[in-house]
């Protein structure tokens, strides 16, 4: 019998996020949109020529973006550059050591992908008051204690969690299949199994994980310091590959061309960022954490190796879409479309980025994810 792709049994679905609501301290009611007047989302039919749901998948990538700015500036306080561009913080040169393993040029990389995603919200909120809604602001959230490391900025408070990550790697896994497509039901295996079974620091949390750093033309890198920079490498690939299916998947529901032409422009740079990430999470070298007991193992050797995880296969492997009954065909997956805004807020809160946060915060999220869920093409 043919199958065609549908949405995975595993992938939440958008009634059931209704019913429950994002099962994480114990947010199970909707609450308000977060809106700049205080108006609940959909108060008006249309805004400026759009449909409700137009504004509603706007608000909603507006929403992740700031939440991707959040937690890449925290990255480049600690590993990036700091400049005119992205300001905040002095850097961490213990950390930087650690993350310019996986490539030399890694502050520069994230310096630029912070600053792309800065211009992704303040764009997006732009377009939306040109059109007469509301953007999106979530800074009544930036609640939670970041890095108290020298470098990051101490007494500034964050949207996201960067100490405690469970990071799901299945990415890895899914990019290289040529038989299975997430959008047919089907699950990977992890390239890290230890970095999805705890919770997991990406950013020195304090100087004592510094601790052993010795600088020099061949600098001491003490094994828990790299483990930290290793989860970091995953945890951007994580992050980017997220994005990259996120705007294919919610493009289907848009009904002004206008708007379908942002998604379009802003959601390639996404892959763009997850190809680059992609690449350096491949020389993470093996080691295990000392301190928790962490394994980052050799991915080309028993019983890893073979095409499933090969560190130099960063091309997306042909692999079955639509049907099986065509060809296979290199594709960015998943990009099924429904319960796609859902299924983006289940995955970084399962990540680990939310804890610590508010209830009215999941509310909110999950809110915002119901509409642009419910968007539909003319509507």
């Amino acid at each position: 019998m043919e199958q065609n792709a549908k949405p995975s049994e595993n992938a939440t679905s958008r009634r059931s996020f209704l019913r429950k609501g994002l099962a994480v301290g114990g947010a199970g009611a909707l609450g308000a949109g977060l809106l700049t007047n205080g108006l609940p989302a959909f108060a008006k039919e249309a805004s400026g020529g759009l449909t409700k749901g137009d504004v509603a998948i706007l608000r909603f990538l507006s929403a992740a973006e700031i939440i991707e700015t959040d937690l890449w500036q925290q990255y480049n306080e600690l590993g990036g550059i700091q400049d005119s561009e992205v300001p905040g913080g002095s850097g961490s040169p213990g950390y930087i050591a650690a993350l310019e393993v996986l490539d030399g040029d890694m502050p520069q990389y994230i310096h630029d992908n912070t600053e792309d995603e800065i211009s992704h919200f303040t764009f997006i909120n732009a377009y939306l008051v040109s059109k007469g809604a509301d953007p999106v602001n979530l800074d009544k959230f930036r609640t939670l204690k970041g890095s108290q490391a020298t470098g990051a900025l101490k007494d500034k408070r964050r949207l996201t969690n960067l100490m405690k990550l469970t990071v799901d790697t299945s990415w890895w896994t899914r990019y290289r299949s040529r038989t299975k497509n997430p959008d047919f039901g089907d699950t990977f295996a992890q390239a890290i199994p230890g970095l999805s079974k705890g919770q997991f620091p990406a950013i020195p949390r304090t100087d004592d994980d510094l601790k052993g750093f010795k600088p020099g033309t061949s600098p001491t890198i003490p094994d828990h310091l790299q483990a930290i920079a290793n989860t970091a490498g995953f945890h951007f690939g994580f992050i980017e590959q997220g994005g990259t299916s996120l705007y294919p998947s919610l493009a289907q529901r848009v009904t002004n061309l206008e708007v379908l032409r942002i998604l379009l422009s802003i959601g390639p740079t996404e892959s763009m960022h997850f190809q680059t990430w992609h690449d350096k999470a491949g020389n993470a070298p093996a080691l295990t954490d000392p301190t928790n007991g962490l394994v980052f193992p050799d991915l080309n050797s028993p019983p890893f190796g073979g095409e499933d995880f090969q560190t130099n296969l960063i091309m997306p492997e042909p692999t079955i879409f639509l049907s099986r009954k065509f060809p296979v065909v290199s594709i960015i997956r998943p990009t099924e479309t429904q319960g796609a805004a859902m299924g983006a807020a289940k995955a970084l809160t399962d990540d680990g980025l939310f804890i610590g946060q508010s209830k009215e915060f999941f509310a909110v999220l999950n809110e915002l994810a119901v509409q642009a869920d419910a968007a539909r093409h003319g509507f």
